[in-house]
């Protein structure tokens, strides 16, 4: 890992999808629509004050679409949940994390 940048693109975790759901209902009012599908399957994490992530949705049963999200996670003494600082959709599962 370089120091200050993202870690691998690892598979998602359960605590990943926890943070994906999270920040759904922010996706949802920003993009002006439902995601009845929502899972998280890798993501990226950068060490900062607090955590970046980049995450990867699965959007849809039927085909490989899916959303690039990017969420800040504050320290826990802040007492904040999960920010989603922005996020890019049409993107496939073969597209990669950046």
């Amino acid at each position: 890992m370089i120091p200050g940048g993202f870690t691998e693109t690892k598979p998602a975790t359960p605590e990943v999808q926890k943070i994906a759901d999270q920040v759904k209902p922010q996706l949802e009012e920003k993009d002006k629509k439902p995601y009845p599908v929502f899972v998280a399957i890798t993501y990226k994490s950068q060490v900062v004050a607090g955590t970046n992530y980049l995450i990867k949705v699965s959007v849809s049963n039927s085909n490989d679409e899916c959303v690039h999200l990017r969420v800040f996670q504050s320290l826990p003494h802040e007492n904040e949940g999960p920010s989603l600082t922005s996020y890019e959709t049409g993107k496939t599962k073969n597209d990669p994390l950046e």
